[in-house]
Formats: C-alpha cells, structure tokens, sequence
C-alpha cells in the first residue's frame, strides 16, 4: 500500500473516524484505523456497536490495506506541516511522511479486523442542518444512565413524509416534528437510536443531505462521503405523543432571549438541586402581564428578577430544575416561548409559539417549598 494525499483533508477524515473508537477496547484491533486504498482512501472504525467510515480522494500507487493505531494517528495527522502526506506500508510498519517529518508506526493484523455493517436499505432523506437542529432540540432530554437503554435513545417514528423525534429520561421530555424526503410515501417505520450517536453525527454534519436507512437492527447514516452505523435500542418506549398533547388551562408567551437571561441570572443564588420559581400574573387593563423570576433564600442569598409576559389564565407560582428549564428554552426557535400550565403541581409545557408547534417540551414542575 502506497498513497499520497492532502494534508488537511487526511487530517479531518482521521480525526472524524477516530470519534467512535473505544476507550477501552474489546481487543486490540478495534483500537485501529483500518486504511484502505484503491481507486480512492478508505478509512474505517468499528467497536461492534457503531461503526464510521469515510471515502476521500487520494493518489493511490499501490493499493493495499493497513490497521493503524487510530488514536496515534489522529494525534499525528492533526500536528503535521501543510505538505502533503504520503503513506507506505513496509512489512509490519507504516512509513508516514510529510515534509521533513517521518513516522514509522507498527500496524496490526488488518485481517482480524472485524467486518463492518453494510448500510442499511435507504428509507428517506433530509437536509442536514434541519436534522442536526431536531437531534439538539430532543437530546438534551435524553438519560445518560445505562442501567435503562431505552431511556438513552430518541426514538424516530416515521410516518411517510412526516418524522417525530422524543427522548426522555422520565423527568422531562422532548418531542419534534418535521418533513422529510422518504423512498416510499406509504412507509412507516419505528427505531430507537443511542442518543450519544446521533448527537455525534450531529456535530459532524457539514450541511448537505443525509441519507437514512434502517434495517436487521442497525440504523445507517451517510452525508457526503462519510457513513455512521449504529446498532438500534429496543424499541419499547413510553407513548410520548398522548403526553406532550395535553389540553392546558394557562398560557405564558415570553421573549426567550431575555427570560433565558433572567433565569441564568437568579440562578447564581441558587443551591446545588434546587428549584427556581416562576409567578406568572395577568395584566391589568393595557398590561399584558409578567413573570417574577426567584431564587435562593439559602446559605448564598437570594435573588429575584421580573421580565415581561404575555399571560392568561389563572395567577400561578410553579417551581422547576433551572438546567431543566434552560434546556426546553434553548430548543425553541420562534422569539417568543409559549408556556403552558395547569397547575403547580403538574407538568409544563414549553414550546415555539403558534398552534401547530413542531418543538415540544414537557417539565416537570417541583413542589414548592
């Protein structure tokens, strides 16, 4: 094996692939980058649950294969000189050079390298920047405890050209909605993904199109060049639509830039795992109401803070985890937050304004102390 190729763009594909590679590996070659060269570069990850592979262009001499410590790798592509780089394989040793430097790295038997999943069959597509805004949106409501898998993935239900994402980690949950190019109109399809990969696929998107395929278990991810798959949860899961559909009794419109603000403000004071109050009264006459924002009243002190809102329903004081809070806030896109409430002892729901919002997220209120 014998190839030449860019620098920068050998550095990005290393670095992306390297993502997935396992901290404490079940054997040692799954600590590898498998390099394969042919008509262009092939580079390769896999840890039996997820696996990452890029294509990049390369002037290829010799084709061949190569298992290379991916992490060493990484490390070294990313510190190399703007010179192109040229990799040769030589016995049991890959010859990296690039400019004046060189590197000589044992590599590993390619052939007890594991042989990753096949993408599966396409079931639809859509525009990378909407699926990285809709994997944030619902992520941060997913768990990271593992003792309850079903609970650190979103689950995707597909619908022809309609798609809805929740996650969920019994505290809170997220839900969004969206159009998408699907293969087949009629189709309906059902999966639950490990959040943590779809958050990294996520991160990795450069815009464009994703193509998702699903199939045997395993979900497929590919944008431009560059392949994700993962190994599918159960698909047991809570029945999150009856739950984010309420009807609700009190409305509370506010600007979020401002009221997320306020909250990180009053939200110094406030002791580790503690609540953060909201009293939402209506306006008198011209006024359309307001919210008093507080906090503390502990050790540190206390704080209090009031921001416009455009409330109706009955005056209500109701309590919540300020990150809690903060996360539903950071998903709205519209100006303006819509808060919805029945009581002070039930969940809220945050969502974008209007009445046919796509981003939904319900929170469960604290008691008040």
């Amino acid at each position: 094996m014998k190839f030449q190729v860019n620098r920068d763009v050998l550095a990005d594909a290393v670095a992306w692939a390297a993502r997935v590679l396992p901290a404490r590996p079940a054997v040692p070659v799954l600590s590898g980058l498998l390099l394969e060269a042919g008509d262009d570069l092939r580079i390769s990850a896999f840890d039996y649950e997820v696996s990452a592979q890029v294509v990049i262009e390369a002037d290829v001499a010799e084709p061949g294969r190569a298992l290379i410590p991916g992490k060493v790798l990484a490390e070294i592509t990313r510190s190399l000189p703007n010179e192109p780089v040229q990799i040769a394989l030589d016995g049991a040793e890959a010859l990296l050079t690039c400019g004046s430097a060189e590197f000589g790295l044992i590599t590993m038997p390619a052939e007890d390298f594991p042989s990753l999943p096949t993408m599966p069959p396409r079931v639809g597509a859509v525009g990378g920047g909407l699926f990285a805004t809709a994997i944030g949106q619902v992520a941060a409501a997913s768990s990271r405890d593992e003792t309850l898998p079903m609970l650190t993935g979103i689950r995707i239900d597909i619908d022809g050209v309609s798609v809805s994402m929740a996650a969920t980690d019994r505290y809170r949950i997220a839900g969004r909605d969206f159009l998408w190019h699907p293969v087949d109109e009629g189709a309906t399809h059902a999966a639950v993904v490990p959040a943590r990969v779809l958050v990294d696929v996520a991160r990795s998107l450069r815009g464009g199109e994703v193509s998702i395929g699903l199939g045997d278990g395993v979900a497929g991810f590919e944008s431009q060049g560059r392949t994700t798959t993962v190994r599918l949860l159960d698909e047991q899961f809570i029945d999150y639509r009856s739950r984010l559909s309420n009807e609700w009794t009190m409305h509370a419109e506010v600007r979020v830039a401002s009221f997320i603000e306020a909250i990180k403000r009053v939200a110094l004071v406030a002791e580790r795992n503690t609540a953060i109050r909201l009293s939402f009264t209506a306006g008198e006459g011209d006024s359309d109401g307001r919210c008093l924002i507080q906090a503390g009243g502990g050790d540190i002190g206390r704080g209090a803070e009031v921001v416009d809102a455009r409330f109706t329903g009955d005056d209500i004081q109701i309590a919540f985890q300020p990150h809690f809070l903060l996360d539903g806030l950071a998903g709205v896109e519209t100006e303006h937050a819509r808060i919805s409430m029945d009581s002070s002892t039930r969940p809220a729901l945050i969502s974008n304004e209007g009445d046919d919002a796509d981003f939904r997220y319900l929170v469960m209120s604290l008691r008040l102390g």
